[in-house]
């Protein structure tokens, strides 16, 4: 076994890791699931070779997926999340105290089987409000019913079972399973890698042309290809960066002491695009 874990984004371009040993591998009938203990991140997901979470920096991801959402909406109650079978983003969600239920539908077993016995503070498994549902994420929402307050699409990178996810047909299915007042939020990928652009570009023009509010933000993940990652909220009615919203991020004290990135000045900042970024999604 390789004392290395690489993953090239461009030719020989990425992430290296050190790795002591391999915890976790399982070849599902939609992808590889492995685990390894490195020697500076905690333990490491990868999935068909990209990196999913670590121990050390997955409250980056999990906190910036779920509290933006969560926030803009006024008052979220039933969320639905897409992937996210680690556990991280269904236990973020589940810090709002106005959640009552959360669904978190998840194709592959194996990605909670590998979360819940090695990655053992990231998932909140046992709480009363979550159900999981091992079923595909697009054709679970394409069939629902009851409406969701918040969908939260926590997918991989576009291949494989996860491909789907970047279709404007997908989002259609999360624009109908909305609340009338429903937010979405989902990952988009980095944007220095440019083999991402056209994913980027797609999910956006579909956000845009689907609901009247919608938005890119950022935030920095290290163990994500060139460090940058990009998501996207959209709105049937508030607005991420309304009075109301930061109000609600301001009444938040007791929640807020619990996270380690997300804050009031992130919320807003967040938003900030540079000039590159903003062309990718804007440019015809």
């Amino acid at each position: 076994m390789p004392l290395q874990y690489n993953e090239y984004y461009n030719e020989q371009t990425g992430l290296t890791v050190g790795l002591k040993k391999l915890l976790f591998s399982k070849q599902t009938a939609y992808q590889l699931v492995e685990v390894y203990e490195t020697d500076t991140w905690g333990n490491l997901m990868t999935i068909d070779g990209m990196v999913m979470l670590s121990e050390k920096d997955e409250f980056v991801y999990h906190e910036m997926i779920s509290h933006i959402a969560l926030f803009t909406h006024p008052n979220p109650e039933r969320i639905l999340i897409i992937g996210g079978g680690d556990g991280g983003t269904a236990r973020e969600v589940m810090k709002h105290s106005s959640v009552k239920h959360v669904d978190m539908v998840e194709i592959d077993k194996a990605v909670v089987e590998a979360s819940k016995l090695h990655f053992p503070g990231v998932g909140d498994f046992e709480n009363p409000k979550l159900q999981i549902l091992y079923e595909d994420g697009i054709a679970f929402i394409k069939n629902g019913s009851e409406p969701y307050d918040v969908i939260i699409i926590d997918g991989s990178d576009p291949v494989g079972p996860a491909e789907g996810l970047f279709e404007k047909e997908f989002y259609r299915y999360c624009f109908d399973a909305l609340a009338a007042d429903g937010v979405l939020t989902t990952q988009t990928e980095s944007p220095w890698v440019n083999s991402y652009h056209p994913s980027i570009k797609k999910v956006f023009t579909a956000l845009g042309d689907l609901f009247p509010i919608s938005k890119m933000y950022t935030c920095a993940i290290p163990l994500y290809p060139a460090g940058l990652w990009s998501m996207g909220i959209a709105s049937k009615k508030e607005n991420p960066l309304s009075g109301s919203t930061t109000d609600r991020i301001s009444d938040a004290g007791e929640l807020l002491k619990t996270l380690r990135y997300y804050n009031p000045a992130i919320h807003s900042a967040s938003f900030a695009l540079p000039t590159f970024v903003k062309n990718i999604i804007e440019e015809k």
